[in-house]
């Protein structure tokens, strides 16, 4: 059920297993979850639920694995300490954007041209990290950086020609979503099955193609392509992305509440935080571009 491609296969824990939040679901007749073939960690060395029999009892019967004890696997505190660091890199580097990158009229080609290569490394190392089997600190928090100054300068650029107070209600869109999309999921409203992940893949793609295209028409056509970011249409494609980052948050919460359940190793926690960065990065810019297309003339 996993997406082939590695920008939307959602970084999964289980490189060589499947996607863990899903691959490892108990099925009809099949192993229960925790067994060696339900769980894509049990054969890894120093994991409880691959010689405690106790475990794999409490798991045939129903009862859901709980975190490991056990050192050196991921944890909670795992992923809120590499997720802090990931996104505290992209806030730097986009305040030092900001404030070292003017985007007034003597300098704003500059600007623009270090923020464009900035974006288009980012992607790359993005790529990279996504084809890697095992997650690369350096690589993420480059990744993480190089973002920071290509968000910086467009949401500068953003404030000084559109609207002041732009960027300021985008962070706050974007952790109103985060927020709300955590406290669904731990509530319940938010089922993340192989239904809703197969939707959403879906989705993305279809979002993301509709959006190549409308950029080609832009840079060969002129204008805005096929106006799919202009307008009441723009509008419309702003608030479907901003939904679907709402979906890949989900996605996110599962994959680390899965991935902390099996046994992950502790430097999949930096997977997590790999995750969330793109994520969060995606929901605040449909929000940037959807409040710049309600402020603009």
């Amino acid at each position: 059920m996993r997406s082939r491609n590695p920008v939307f296969s959602r970084r999964g824990f289980s490189r060589d297993n499947g996607y863990a939040g899903f691959n490892a679901a108990p099925q009809a007749g099949g192993p229960a979850v925790g067994t060696q073939q339900g769980n894509p960690y049990a054969q890894q060395a120093g994991n409880p639920y691959a010689q405690n029999p106790y475990a794999q009892q409490d798991l045939q019967y129903g009862v859901p694995p709980q975190a490991p004890a056990a050192t050196g696997r991921m944890t909670m505190d795992d992923v809120v300490a590499r997720t802090a660091t990931t996104l505290g890199a992209v806030v730097v580097a986009a305040v030092l954007s900001w404030l070292l990158l003017p985007v007034d009229e003597a300098n704003i080609n500059k600007s623009y041209g270090i923020a464009v290569g900035a974006g288009l490394v980012a992607m790359v190392l993005a790529l990279v990290q996504s084809f890697k089997r095992r997650p690369v600190p350096a690589l993420i928090l480059s990744y993480a950086a190089l973002e920071g100054v290509f968000l910086g300068v467009i949401s500068s650029a953003v404030s000084t020609y559109i609207a002041d107070g732009v960027v300021a209600q985008a962070v706050l869109g974007t952790m109103a979503v985060f927020a709300g999309v955590l406290v669904a999921y731990k509530a319940g409203w938010i089922r993340v099955n192989r239904r809703f992940y197969g939707f959403v893949m879906a989705a993305a793609i279809g979002f993301v193609l509709l959006m190549a295209v409308n950029l080609l028409f832009a840079v060969f056509g002129g204008g805005d392509g096929l106006g799919f970011r202009s307008g009441g249409l723009g509008i419309v494609f702003g608030i479907i992305g901003i939904i679907l980052g709402a979906c890949f948050l989900a996605l996110d919460f599962k994959q680390v509440e899965d991935g902390i359940a099996y046994g992950a190793p502790r430097e999949e926690a930096w997977l997590a935080a790999f995750g969330l960065t793109m994520t969060l990065v995606w929901i605040y810019m449909e929000f940037l571009r959807l409040l710049s297309i309600l402020n603009s003339d």
